[in-house]
């Protein structure tokens, strides 16, 4: 029985037990190896089989190991032929997913094959590098290949396909920014008909970068290049992988429809080649994107036949993401019980098992579930959590599009710098020859100068409104427009800080929604998003151009009023509730209203830090939601003893 892993090694295992897995380790990796062999033979029974390893790995390699073995009784043995079929029997070992056969099959190539000009000692090299995993071991193909490159000419045919191993070193060592540099460069160089293969696969590995940055216009562009090859050379593997990667993309894009389409057509080419992992990945991001349609009944068949195929499968990360996803539908469903059932073994490991970017939703949808069953507290010590995640991820999506943009802009400025250098040859030759064209070229010079200062300025001014873009987004709210939590935090401490000084009252006021998951779940999503905005709208006109209102998280909101007092506040507060209450719901929504819950603090009692305010309004909103919702409470005098509070805070 096969067991994977999210970081694409393998569990120990003869090669047998391990050829059982061959098709399903591409799809939990998410990111194909290149198929398409860069350099191909000029043997046509070589280039035959190596055309075949794209279509069916597994029966390339029986034919490559037979003739491997007839070559062993041969009394003079071509040493060319050796070298290169153990160059393709180490590729179709990658294709499997069998790293250590792939790199002793290289090695054993490399052994005979020894020139560094040779074709088949560039292959051989590159299928060895891109068979490596470990940290040094990938540092030291890194500078093999930097080293075989150096003996290669510049936009040749070889240096291209070193290139594209680079960038793949540099993918799987995380390091983006260098991998789009080295990849690019490969793109760009790969424009005549005999480069078409090296194209395909650096346009496969760009796109998987690209999707990893989140710039998925570029990453889907990328993708249908691929599979309109994988389509024309008939590489059905290949062909079922990038339809997959496509649906992947564009469930990013919020694409879903669109993504279920590719979902199906990837399952139909991974039932052809009875790849039943394959087919079970198919439905398991089905299920997600009908997740996201609200397609809850669908979805629920769908990831409950994925769950069966990783279950038989032993494949415990892909279990739990099913299970994540099932959580979800019971949540959605009013089953909120069996959800926090379900996501308790979810998060068994406190998420120490799971990838990172996939934690903090999951702390999300438990902290649902608490919320749904009156278990405020462990929905709050969860929504912290899922708070301190989601920034933590926001920080590194922020550094990997900075990043992004760094390479980018690099790498189309050597681009631009290789091109000037040609012109500059050109010019130089043509001086040689033609004396009298020499005013021309130094004017073509010039003109090239002035367009690469123009393109340098034009990518700076770029640059700075891009990082405008990155500050705007990283302190606002995307769906209401309000200050996110991080922001409206810094507002607040700014506020109480003056204050303190000033001595004026500071109030502050936590705002819920009341029942709006009912709403969410009669009306949809879509109405309560709407709701959420509605409410963000009425608040800014409800209240003075100085108080700030900022969303805390989910449906609940933090409001910041300097200067006001307890009475001043209330009032503001009540306009609120009343405009509130006109926020028309759909005939779905029948006997259903908006309405909201808030708890008040102020400065002027015992306001010595936000968190303590926060803490006190925090309380006083419990009070209000108790007491039958629809309230605005003031916190509690009782409640203002330093054991109250601190127990407040640890709540």
């Amino acid at each position: 029985m096969c067991k994977f892993s999210y970081s694409g090694r393998r569990a120990p295992g003869g090669a047998g037990w391990r050829l059982c897995c061959m098709l399903a380790i591409a799809w939990i990796l998410g990111a194909p190896r290149s198929f398409a062999a860069c350099l191909m033979s000029k043997d046509p029974a070589i280039r035959e089989l190596q055309t075949l390893v794209d279509k069916d790995a597994a029966q390339a390699l029986k034919q490559v190991q037979a003739r491997l073995q007839s070559l062993e009784y041969a009394p003079q043995t071509n040493v060319q032929l050796l070298a290169a079929l153990y160059a393709v029997q180490s590729q179709a070992y990658s294709i499997l997913e069998l790293d250590d056969e792939a790199r002793n099959a290289a090695s054993k190539g490399l052994r005979i094959a020894t020139r560094v000009s040779d074709p088949v000692h560039l292959d051989l090299l590159s299928s060895y590098a891109e068979n490596v995993y470990d940290a040094a071991g990938m540092e030291a193909a890194l500078k093999t290949i930097d080293a075989a490159r150096a003996a290669q000419a510049p936009g040749s045919l070889a240096d291209t396909c070193l290139l594209i191993t680079r960038g793949t070193l540099q993918r799987r060592q995380d390091r983006a920014d260098l991998a789009i540099s080295s990849l690019t460069q490969a793109y760009h160089a790969s424009t005549s008909p005999e480069f078409a293969a090296p194209r395909i696969n650096s346009a496969a590995e760009l796109s998987t970068v690209m999707r990893s940055m989140g710039d998925y216009t570029q990453a889907l562009a990328l993708n249908e290049e691929v599979i309109d090859w994988d389509a024309e050379q008939g590489a059905t593997l290949s062909l079922s992988v990038n339809r997959f990667l496509r649906g992947k993309i564009l469930s990013l894009m919020g694409k879903y429809s669109s993504a279920i389409g590719e979902f199906a057509e990837a399952r139909k080419l991974s039932v052809q080649l009875h790849d039943t992992q394959g087919v079970a990945f198919a439905d398991l991001h089905d299920c997600d994107a009908r997740l996201e349609l609200g397609q809850l009944q669908l979805a629920g068949r769908e990831c409950n036949q994925a769950l069966r195929a990783f279950r038989a499968a032993h494949s415990a990360d892909e279990v739990k993401d099913t299970l994540a996803l099932l959580a979800r539908i019971d949540l959605a469903s009013g089953r909120a019980d069996k959800a926090l059932s379900t996501l308790n073994q979810v998060l068994d490991q406190g998420g120490a098992d799971l990838l990172p970017s996939r934690v903090a939703s999951l702390y999300q949808s438990r902290a649902r579930a608490n919320a749904a069953l009156h278990n405020y507290r462990d929905a709050y010590a969860d929504s912290s959590e899922y708070a301190r995640r989601y920034a933590a991820a926001n920080d590194a999506e922020r550094s990997k599009a900075a990043a992004l943009l760094r390479a980018q802009f690099e790498t189309d400025r050597e681009i631009e710098r290789n091109a000037v250098l040609k012109r500059e040859l050109g010019v130089s030759r043509e001086q040689a020859q033609r004396q009298a064209r020499e005013l021309r070229w130094n004017a073509i010079v010039v003109t090239s100068g002035v367009l690469v200062i123009a393109l340098l300025i034009y990518f700076l001014v770029a640059n700075r409104r891009y990082r405008q873009q990155l500050v705007k987004l990283a302190s606002q709210d995307g769906l209401t427009g309000l200050p996110n939590r991080r922001r409206t935090a810094e507002l607040a401490t700014a506020a109480l800080a003056y204050a303190t000084v000033s001595e004026d009252p500071l109030t502050i006021a936590i705002i819920d929604m009341d029942h709006f998951k009912v709403i969410n779940d009669r009306c949809g999503h879509a109405t309560g998003d709407f709701v959420l905005k509605e409410f963000a709208r009425l608040g800014r006109e409800a209240l003075r151009d100085a108080d700030v209102l900022g969303r805390w998280g989910g449906e609940e909101f933090l409001l910041v009023m300097p200067g006001a007092t307890l009475e001043v506040a209330q009032a503001s507060l009540e306009r609120m509730r009343t405009l509130v209450f006109g926020i028309h719901l759909p005939t779905s929504g029948a006997g259903l209203r908006v309405s909201v819950s808030a708890g008040l603090a102020t400065s002027q009692r015992h306001g010595r830090s936000l968190d303590e305010m926060i803490a006190r309004a925090d309380s006083a909103l419990y009070a209000a939601k108790n007491a039958g919702r629809d309230l605005v409470c003031v916190a509690d005098e009782g409640f203002l003893s330093t054991t109250g509070i601190r127990r407040a805070i640890r709540l």
